[in-house]
């Protein structure tokens, strides 16, 4: 995964001083990297019945919308409060600089439905577990969050594994 990762840029002190951002928006401009990330994901989960993928706002909807297509299946939105028109669903959680919340339309999943959660990158975990806990809220059942990106030093990642999520990423950035 080497050449995937050597395509995602790093902005240090941003959004604040000391953070080193992990910017995927090299790797989706660039049409190799952008078909190599979605063929390893395809490979992963093209043979287990998944029923829908959702998206977290704003870059998982890139890699989700485009792995549904290749799927075959439906593709829900997770967005910030206020942004979805018809009638929601909404859970509130701390953000690693404050709380926020997201929301899902009541009626996007139906209980049971075999669910992939996607985003770009797994940082401290607090918006990709409240997007966990909103989908079964609704009677989804997860089988795995996927990203492009973990940072293992800010411990999403095991924040998902020992609330029971299965959890797949590409490549990691561990403190550079």
């Amino acid at each position: 995964m080497q050449h995937i990762k050597s395509k995602i840029r790093t902005i240090p002190h941003f959004p604040k001083q000391g953070v080193m951002f992990r910017d995927i928006t090299t790797l989706l401009k660039d049409s190799q990297g952008l078909k190599d990330v979605v063929a390893e994901f395809v490979k992963r989960y093209k043979d287990e019945k998944i029923e829908l993928v959702a998206g977290i706002e704003s870059r998982g909807f890139i890699l989700g919308s485009i792995l549904a297509h290749e799927l075959g299946v439906g593709f829900i939105l997770l967005r910030k409060p206020g942004k979805l028109p018809a009638e929601t669903e909404k859970i509130e959680y701390e953000t690693e600089y404050s709380k926020d919340g997201i929301e899902i339309h009541k009626d996007a999943i139906k209980p049971g439905n075999k669910v992939l959660l996607t985003d770009d990158l797994c940082a401290t975990g607090g918006t990709s577990l409240a997007a966990c806990q909103l989908l079964e809220k609704l009677g989804g059942k997860i089988h795995e969050v996927a990203f492009i990106v973990d940072l293992p030093d800010l411990g999403g990642k095991k924040k998902l594994l020992d609330n029971g999520y299965k959890v797949f990423n590409l490549v990691e950035f561990e403190g550079e």
